[in-house]
Parts: C-alpha cells; structure tokens; sequence
C-alpha cells in the first residue's frame, strides 16, 4: 500500500464516492480530504472556492470527471463543465494558491487508430462528446496552471463501486453463457495502482519540492494490454477461484454490440514517460485483477 508519508497538511481528492476517490481515501491515509457534491460541485463553481478555503490543502488531485459516455453524447453541456470547465476553473484556483494540481484524463482523447501505443505527444483526436471535453480540458489547465499534472488512465476498474470487473462477476454468476466485445484493445488499470502512483507523485513532491518539468501529460494505466474478451476472462477465471462456476465468454464484434459513443478500437497507451520522471512501474493488469477479483470475494483491509 502506499501512504503518504513525506509531509503534513490535507490533499483534497474531489470525485465523491467514485473508483479513484475511493482508493486514494482507503489508501492516503488521514491526510486525504474526500470532497462531492453538492458541498463540491463543479456545475456551481462557488463550491470550488468554498471547499479550497475550508480545507486549505497543499494539493489537489482531481478525480471528479462525467464518465457516462453515452449520455455525454446528448448532455453536452453537462459533460462540458465536469470535463473542461469545472477543472479550468479548479486549475485555476490551484495556481493562484501556487499548490501541485494533479488532473485525471482519459485514453479517450484519442481516435485509437494509431496501431501502436499512444504517447503523450501524439495528437489527440476524441470521437465522442466525451473525449472532446476531456481533451478540451486538459489543454485548459496547461494553460492556467503551471503546476498541473495530468494523468491519463483507461478501463478503471476496483473492488468497488461500478466497473466491467464487478458487472462481469455478477453477470457469470447468473448466466452460462456471456457475450463480450473482443476487437476492442486497451490497458486495463486498478484504480488502487492510479492511486498509488498520484501518492508516489505526491509523495516526491513533498520531497523534493516542485520542479517546472513535472508538469504536463502522463500516461498512467496498467501494464500490459487486453480485449475487453480477454479481461472479462481473466475476472471470471479467478472468480472461479472462490467458486464461482465460469461461464462459457464469448467474443463478438464491436458491431454486434452498438452504442451511442464511439469507442476505440485501440487506444493502447505507453507508460515510459512516468517511469523516467517519477520513477513510477504500472503494475501489470493481471496481477491486479487477482487483487480486486479477491477482494471483491473477501472484503478486508489493504
């Protein structure tokens, strides 16, 4: 587990209840300061200033996002000021304070027809509502805030809360045959090693103190790569471990299973970068799907 250890004073996390807000709670110790709506709530930007008083934290990790994808895709205004307008403006305030911003985004900037992992210089290029605003919200916050970190992670999923690992345990539980979309390539990633790695960040921050070339885009996902075939796989694969029978999963094409929003084919993306600036090693997802697939049989203390 990692635990923030190097200084004193409150991080805030915004995200409520959400997978990532959650990890760094159980994960961050005492340290962490879990905001939500509606005391924060980035659709009424007075909270923002409120909530940066009342806690007055040395940093800010921002794990509040819209991640409906479909819905984005006909609430546009409301994915707008979670994703672009609600962060500028917390980015914003971070500078002004002169405190470390650290931004979660999302491999949905990009269009997934690369062939090869993404890296962060490549162009982004979102097909969805979704990843425009991701997108349009990061460059704002390069733009306002010279201490911002942003990390971009994918296919998030924990022993808690709502994600493919949890649905696909109680889908084979009920049924003998499972249909799962096997031309979609990504990097499955728990949110417990996102929120490892964003305290690790912390952590040399408070160490070593600021450095300009900290800031920027990273990618930060699990090591290794998977079909959402694969992963649904491999979750039921351990949950028959703790006796859960395992269904027979098959692979269907990204046709066969039509949504509102594009999603990318292969938005794999390299995690080298935060390794040579942070020293960070993305463990690889299927160590980590064990953990979560455990801990979701037998729910217990990190």
């Amino acid at each position: 587990m990692a635990y923030l250890t190097k200084g004193t004073g409150p991080i805030l996390v915004t995200g409520g209840s959400g997978q990532l807000a959650t990890s760094l709670a159980q994960r961050g110790g005492p340290r962490i300061r879990i905001a939500g709506r509606p005391e924060f709530d980035f659709a009424d930007p007075e909270t923002l200033k409120t909530i940066l008083e009342q806690v007055n934290p040395v940093a800010v990790v921002n794990a509040a996002a819209w991640t409906a994808v479909d819905l984005a895709e006909t609430e546009i205004a409301g994915a707008e000021a979670a994703n672009r307008d609600g962060p500028a403006a917390l980015a914003a305030l971070c500078a002004q304070a002169d405190i470390p911003f650290i931004h979660v985004s999302t491999d949905y900037v990009f269009a997934g027809d690369k062939g090869q992992p993404y890296v962060e210089t490549d162009p982004v290029s979102p097909q969805t509502v979704y990843g425009r605003t991701k997108a349009e919200g990061e460059e704002k916050i390069l733009q306002l805030c010279q201490n911002a970190i942003i990390l971009r992670t994918s296919w998030v999923y924990s022993a808690h809360g709502k994600n493919f690992v949890r649905t696909m345990i109680a889908a084979g539980a009920k049924n003998p045959t499972l249909k799962v979309v096997g031309d979609q390539r990504g990097n499955p990633t728990s949110s417990d090693d996102l929120a490892d790695a964003i305290l690790s960040i912390l952590d040399l921050i408070e160490d070593k103190g600021w450095n300009s070339n900290y800031a920027g885009l990273y990618h930060a996902c699990g090591s290794g790569e998977a079909t959402w075939h694969e992963l649904a796989n491999e979750t039921l694969k351990y949950a028959a471990e703790h006796g859960q029978k395992m269904p027979e999963v098959l692979a269907i094409a990204t046709a066969d299973w039509p949504t509102p929003a594009k999603r990318p084919a292969d938005s794999r993306m390299d995690n080298r970068k935060l390794h040579n600036v942070f020293g960070i090693q993305m463990p690889d997802w299927r160590s980590s799907v064990k953990k979560a697939v455990d801990r979701i049989f037998h729910p217990s203390p990190d």
